[in-house]
């Protein structure tokens, strides 16, 4: 088995009508979802909204989150910053409070400057420093950078650098990952849009917003893959595509929570300068998740 194979969830961070972190709310999610059979959770990846959180206040998500799931339950951190140092200290904080492994994202904001050197030494350094195992987060869409494939092949030698999670849809990009690393290193799929596809390529599982709402169907998948039934994962990829599409880049985050909220999950407003969805959007997703089965009846 590889290191933190399987399907996890990138939880998300629930908020109260003040705008602070739903300590109980929060408790509660992470119980309902380890009596799933997803593999473990990510907290504070985007979708946790860890760019909208102070250090204090991931911290103590990290501190909650860890307290709630079983240490038999793996549990990732995302503990991407901007410089290198600030991410070295994030990540000793996470792990010092338990952690599994780090989800480190690239810097991005001077984007024209993050080129495959800069990001080979910046992961390696985190790596040196981290006292747990680090795994890649590249996410395009949001920083507008991308870890090359040349960057990928050279950063899976490093024995602390167990992994990559892609968010992308470009599945001819995974499948050069998957090509050009160790057989064990970790490729992960990032889009539930393209899941089926990302299997295909040999991914090792996934990081999905889409098994936040749909845990079983998504394990179910990989279960279908591994057993050889391409007809029965790829009808199952068509019944999950609307939703996955609305939870991830159509509504991203606000939709997200919006979906969790009609299941019954806490989840509260998106924080400023995100913004709830519509009332129509709300409406959407109520019908999408009433297709799957996904709500209660009245």
């Amino acid at each position: 088995m590889k290191p933190f194979s399987g399907v996890f969830t990138p939880i998300i961070t629930p908020f109260g009508s003040d705008g602070a972190i739903d300590e109980a709310g929060m408790r509660g999610n992470v119980t309902r979802w380890m009596a799933t059979p997803l593999t473990g959770l990510v907290v504070l990846g985007s979708n946790g909204e860890a760019v909208q959180l102070e250090d204090a206040e991931a911290d103590w998500v990290i501190d909650i989150v860890r307290s709630a799931v079983p240490r038999d339950r793996p549990l990732i951190a995302g503990t991407g910053r901007e410089s290198t140092a600030a991410t070295i200290s994030a990540t000793r904080r996470a792990a010092a409070a338990g952690v599994d492994a780090a989800l480190v994202r690239t810097p991005s904001f001077f984007t024209s400057q993050m080129t495959t050197e800069v990001f080979v030494r910046h992961y390696t350094e985190v790596a040196e420093a981290s006292p747990v195992p680090v795994l890649l987060y590249n996410v395009t869409a949001y920083t507008g950078v991308s870890l090359s494939a040349d960057a990928v092949e050279t950063l899976a030698l490093h024995p602390n650098i167990v992994g990559i999670k892609e968010s992308g849809n470009d599945v001819g990009l995974i499948a050069e990952y998957i090509a050009r690393t160790p057989d064990e290193f970790t490729v992960l799929a990032g889009s539930g849009a393209t899941l089926f596809q990302g299997l295909c390529a040999d991914c090792d599982g996934a990081v999905l917003a889409l098994a936040s709402l749909a845990p079983r169907e998504v394990v179910s998948m990989e279960v279908l893959m591994d057993q050889g039934r391409l007809e029965e994962a790829r009808a199952l990829q068509r019944r999950l595509m609307p939703l996955a599409r609305s939870v991830g880049a159509l509504h991203g985050v606000a939709g997200l929570k919006a979906a969790l909220e009609l299941m019954g999950f806490a989840a509260g407003p998106p924080r400023p300068p995100l913004r709830p969805v519509s009332a129509q959007t709300i409406d959407l997703l109520s019908e999408q998740l009433d297709a799957l089965g996904f709500l209660e009846k009245a």
